[in-house]
């Protein structure tokens, strides 16, 4: 038997007339498209089930029984999901034992979204796309456009550069007016490129990732988040605090400075609040490991490496600047190396003897629970 089955995904037989759905049978489709073209002659479904009750009336080398199933006005993945069971209900109620085949009869592109769910229920043989001669082009095109206006990804790499686009003429009468022509056209350009750029370094996506990490962080309560905050507070302050001593040390100094000499201004009044904020991000770390349970006594040796790196860097930049003396800077070598092995020793001997990894050690209490 073949099953001729007319498809009107948004429902309009439903929605525009008072048959009721499914519609099984030549004269009842029959009567439900005269019901339809009377409710609204310019509907495409007229078409489609006109289409069903002719292919009922020319097949005749084998049984022919036509349907028409509907969805909801949406058009969605709930009207698929209508669609399929009505095309169950249709197929429950044929009184055959043949073997059922399907011709799916449609008037476009949007409701052969709804093939695939009629081929997980029944054999198809073909689909009928019925629209208006003059118009078959011009539904393509529009559903296409329709699909590519509703995704959000192609909407916004088609739409925003060619608003862009769109813009530079108005901005550049604006720039004429304004006598600022080559400014606002290389802002455009620039913003194009930026675009571009940006999609194909894929940097909204990370931008993206970064955001929901930062608001999981927050909503967890995680001290990271706060750290690293005053941790850049305390690096900006640290770079404006070595650009000062940097013309502190020209204004003092009669000739110019080498390369060395200028980095060691910068690390020389930098480093203090560099250390700072390594110490900050390092206990913030810390803090989570321990109320997450994954604390390792190792871990604790990061505040202290941070502050022998910073003991170390402090006296070579105050000895090029010649603020200091060598065996001050001999002092501040072997104390910053001092203090960094008697970190590592104290914490790998805290570690051998009172376990490693909090999820090996059975005595450890998990204090998030």
């Amino acid at each position: 038997m073949l099953l001729v089955v007319c498809v009107d995904l948004d429902d309009d037989v439903g929605r525009k007339t008072d048959v009721e759905t499914p519609v099984v049978g030549r004269d009842a489709v029959e009567d439900a498209a005269v019901k339809l073209a009377t409710a609204d002659p310019e509907d495409s479904d007229v078409n489609v089930l006109f289409q069903g009750v002719h292919l009922a009336d020319t097949i005749t080398d084998q049984r022919v029984e036509v349907a028409a199933v509907t969805g909801n006005e949406k058009g969605d993945v709930r009207a698929n999901r209508a669609v399929g069971d009505e095309v169950d209900e249709v197929l429950a109620g044929l009184a055959t034992s043949e073997e059922v085949k399907a011709l799916i009869v449609t008037d476009g592109a949007q409701d052969e979204s709804v093939i695939p769910v009629i081929r997980s229920r029944v054999t198809v043989d073909g689909v009928r796309r019925v629209v208006v001669r003059q118009a078959q082009d011009l539904e393509s095109m529009y559903y296409t456009l329709k699909q590519v206006m509703n995704d959000p990804e192609t909407r916004g790499t088609i739409l925003v550069p060619l608003g862009i686009l769109l813009l530079i003429y108005p901005l550049a009468i604006l720039a004429d007016l304004l006598q600022l022509p080559g400014e606002v056209l290389g802002l455009s350009s620039a913003a194009i490129g930026f675009y571009v750029l940006g999609r194909g370094l894929g940097v909204g996506d990370k931008l993206d990732a970064t955001v929901d990490r930062v608001r999981s962080s927050l909503y967890a309560g995680r001290m990271t988040i706060l750290s690293y905050v005053v941790a850049a507070a305390l690096l900006g302050v640290g770079g404006i605090t070595g650009v000062e001593t940097l013309d502190a040390v020209r204004g003092r100094t009669a000739g110019d400075l080498g390369v060395l000499q200028v980095l060691a201004a910068l690390v020389y009044g930098a480093v203090q609040w560099f250390a700072a904020a390594g110490v900050t991000t390092s206990l913030g770390q810390i803090t989570d490991e321990y109320i997450a349970g994954r604390l390792e006594w190792r871990y604790l040796n990061a505040p202290f490496y941070v502050v022998a790196m910073g003991m170390v860097l402090y006296g070579v930049s105050a000895y090029f600047l010649e603020f200091v003396s060598l065996p001050f800077l001999a002092a501040t070598l072997l104390s910053g190396t001092l203090l960094g092995v008697a970190s590592t020793l104290a914490f790998a001997v805290a570690e051998t003897h009172f376990g490693g990894d909090a999820e090996d050690d059975p005595d450890r209490v998990d204090p998030a629970n």
